[in-house]
C-alpha cells in the first residue's frame, strides 16, 4: 500500500461551515489542505476524501471532511508525495495563508488548510515541489 503526504485543492464559493471542534468559518476561494497518509490505508484516504466530496459518504473524521462534505465545495485536484513525510513542511511553504486552527491539531503548525491565490498557482507550486498532481 502506497503511503506519503498529499495535498487537496478545494474550490469553495462563499459558505459558512462548522469545522468540528474548530468552530464556524466563513470561507471563499480556493484552498489547499495538506494531509498525511501513513496509516494502514495509505493513499486510500484520498479516495475516502473523493467519496465525501461527491456526496457518497457521510462520516466526518478530520477537519477537512467538514469542508469537503459541504455540497458547494469541489475537489479540484490532488497531489501525492509518495513515501515522503512532508505534511508540516508543505503546509508552511505552499503559497497561501493558513486558516487558523484547521487541520493541524496534532502538530505545532498554525494550520494545514491554506487559503491559496488560485488553483493554477497551487498546481505549479506542487509540481515544483515534486508532487504527482492529478
Amino acid at each position: 500500500m502506497a503511503r506519503g503526504t498529499y495535498v487537496l485543492a478545494i474550490d469553495v464559493p462563499p459558505i459558512e461551515v462548522e469545522i468540528g471542534a474548530a468552530g464556524e468559518y466563513r470561507l471563499e476561494g480556493p484552498y489547499a489542505y495538506v494531509g498525511s497518509a501513513f496509516g494502514p490505508g495509505g493513499f486510500s484516504r484520498i479516495e475516502r476524501h473523493r467519496d465525501l466530496a461527491a456526496g457518497e459518504r457521510e462520516v466526518r473524521h478530520w477537519h477537512v471532511d467538514y469542508l469537503l462534505g459541504h455540497p458547494a465545495s469541489e475537489l479540484a485536484a490532488v497531489a501525492r508525495f509518495p513515501g515522503a513525510d512532508r505534511e508540516c513542511e508543505l503546509a508552511e511553504s505552499l503559497p497561501g495563508e493558513p486558516v487558523g486552527g484547521v487541520g493541524a491539531s496534532d502538530c505545532d503548525c498554525p494550520a494545514h488548510l491554506l487559503s491559496v491565490p488560485d488553483v493554477g498557482r497551487l498546481r505549479e507550486a506542487l509540481e515544483s515541489e515534486g508532487g504527482v498532481v492529478g
